[in-house]
C-alpha cells in the first residue's frame, strides 16, 4: 500500500477547507483516511496562520515511507515539526486570537455587570 499526504477537500462553494490526511494512494481525494494529520485553511487573513499540522504524526507517516503531494510538502517543510516559519506562525496565530478578543459583542459587554449588581442590591435589602 503506498499511502500519501494529501489534502481532502471540505467547505462550501467559494469556501474552500482542507484536511492534511494520510490515505491510500489509489483512494478518491475525499475517500477514506488513515489519520487526519493536520488543517489548511486558505480564507484565514494571516497567511502563517492558515496551515495547523501535527508535525509529530507526519514525521511518522515520512518516516514508514508515506509521500506528501506538491502542497503538502511545502507546506510541511514550512509549518512541520522543524520548520521553517513555525515561529512567525505562533505569531501570526496570536494576532488572530488578539483581535477575536477585541471584537466581543456590544450586547454582550453590558450583562456581566448587571448580573454582579442585581446581588448587591438584595444584600442591602
Amino acid at each position: 500500500m503506498s499511502v500519501r499526504i494529501r489534502m481532502k477537500k471540505f467547505g462550501r462553494k467559494h469556501r474552500p477547507f482542507f484536511r492534511i490526511v494520510a490515505v491510500d494512494g489509489r483512494r478518491p481525494r475525499d475517500g477514506r483516511v488513515l489519520e487526519e494529520l493536520g488543517t489548511y485553511d486558505p480564507m484565514v487573513p494571516e497567511t502563517d496562520a492558515r496551515a495547523l499540522l501535527k508535525g509529530d504524526r507526519i514525521a511518522y507517516w515520512i518516516g514508514v515511507g508515506a509521500q506528501p503531494s506538491d502542497k503538502c510538502a511545502v507546506l510541511i517543510k514550512k509549518y512541520g515539526k522543524d520548520g521553517v516559519c513555525l515561529e512567525a506562525q505562533k505569531a501570526a496565530i496570536e494576532r488572530l486570537a488578539a483581535g477575536r478578543k477585541r471584537n466581543v459583542p456590544v450586547a454582550a459587554a453590558p450583562a456581566a455587570p448587571a448580573a454582579e449588581e442585581a446581588p448587591a442590591a438584595e444584600a442591602a435589602e
